[in-house]
């Protein structure tokens, strides 16, 4: 065999035994056995790249003033059909109640909340309820398991008379309502017993501009990464951002100390917001890629509705987010991988005293430029590049070259095997 064939051969067999490592690492992980001894990874393991984008470099946006929050605060139903009845008045052309109510009043003391509420929302315009996805045990360890549910959990139909129906489920890693909650992404649609059901935004944005939304829907995405555009009245600056929608909360509704402008054909999304604007509370609160601390963060910074809300504002203003698919991630890692381990395979032979400066000031600014791509393309193109398997395969190319012509490639040599295991005398 010709040398350059040979060398080609060892690059290609070299680029297969970094991604057979690649593969072994994500496996042994996957049993937490370094846990332990990762301090630092745990603390980034809630980081993206395009993090930094959405909390330090994008411009303060301007204010959605389609879109209008409505505290419901710790109110019984009673004040919050109040609430609506109050807001229908002024004329709304959608109205989003991000909440469940179930047959069940829990508070006594209420006895007319169930009926008071269930009359507001019948009588609502263009009134949008939220359901949730549910899976039974056997369909989530399913192979399609993460596409398709068995049901979906409802308000009590007294509630759902006159209202469409959107599904809240929105994607993280938490396993309840108190672990924590960071939220990058939702599905716009997923599959019920056979049946198309829509997301609770999606809903929201149909009645608002159905053109606009089917063009979303078009995209067919099993997930959306949001694009997040800003908060709510920010008191305790966990994001740094500008208000990016109107708010009102409980008591200015009721006192109805606000402009009928503010929502007469506009989309009014009801859902809670802690006891008032003060509140520090964090049920039903997310962290986001707006929050200042977007490694290691400590105290989540978005409540639900507000998510829902940047959801609708992203799918009325067209403002996407696309993404490079995970095999062109792969493909590009491998060809990345294979110029490497090219390069890296010369610098071994002509300067092998060398090689170790030279491979890790290579790799190290090749990170950084992969790492700066990644943050620029994603600022001005709203495009997320899927990179990671490339990074991690150029930052072990350099070590991992070595062992495969120190180690590997020696166990298939005769003369390197009988010097091995001969006892020297």
């Amino acid at each position: 065999m010709s040398f350059n064939k040979r060398l080609l051969l060892d690059n290609v067999l070299a680029t297969v035994f970094i991604f057979s490592l690649m593969g072994l690492f994500g496996s042994v992980s996957q049993f937490g056995i370094f846990d332990a001894f990762d301090p630092i990874g745990d603390a980034l393991a809630d980081m993206e790249m395009s993090d930094i984008v959405f909390s330090q470099l994008r411009e303060d946006p301007m204010p959605d003033t389609n879109i209008v929050v409505v505290n419901i605060g710790n109110l019984p139903r009673s004040m919050i059909g109040e609430q609506i009845k109050i807001i229908s008045k002024y004329n709304p052309k959608v109205i989003g109640i991000d909440s469940f109510f179930g047959p069940d009043n829990p508070n006594p003391d209420d006895s007319l909340g169930n009926f008071i509420l269930s009359d507001a929302i019948t009588n609502g315009r263009n009134v949008v309820m939220v359901t949730k996805l549910l899976q039974s045990d056997s369909l989530s360890s399913s192979r399609e398991g993460d596409d398709i549910y068995d049901s979906l959990y409802y308000s009590a139909p007294f509630f759902m008379m006159n209202a469409t129906e959107g599904f809240a489920n929105l994607e993280t890693d938490a396993e309840n309502q108190d672990d924590f909650k960071a939220c990058r992404a939702f599905p716009p649609k997923r599959k019920v017993v056979d049946q198309d059901k829509f997301a609770f935004s999606v809903q929201i944005a149909h009645l608002y501009d159905s053109a606009k939304a089917k063009k979303f829907v078009g995209r067919e995405n099993d997930w959306e990464t949001i694009n997040y555009r800003g908060n709510i009245v920010d008191i305790f600056g966990r994001t740094g951002y500008p208000n990016m929608f109107y708010a009102l909360d409980w008591y200015q509704v009721l006192e109805e100390d606000f402009v009928p402008e503010l929502i007469k054909d506009k989309i009014v999304i009801f859902g809670y917001l802690g006891g008032d604007f003060f509140d520090t509370s964090w049920d039903d609160k997310f962290f986001t890629p707006l929050n200042k601390k977007y490694a290691g963060k400590a105290n989540p910074d978005m409540y639900g509705v507000v998510v829902h809300a940047n959801i609708v504002s992203m799918i009325l203003k067209e403002d996407y987010i696309d993404s490079m698919s995970e095999i062109s991630g792969i493909i590009l890692g491998i060809l990345l991988c294979f110029v490497n381990v090219s390069v890296f395979a010369i610098i071994y032979r002509r300067l092998p005293r060398w090689y170790d400066g030279i491979t890790k000031v290579i790799q190290l600014i090749e990170i950084t430029i992969l790492g700066l791509i990644m943050i620029f393309v994603f600022h001005w193109f709203s495009f997320k590049l899927n990179l990671t398997i490339t990074m991690i395969a150029v930052a072990l190319a350099g070590d991992s070259l070595e062992v495969y012509y120190g180690v590997l490639k020696n166990l298939f040599r005769k003369e390197s095997l009988k010097q091995l295991f001969t006892i020297q005398r």
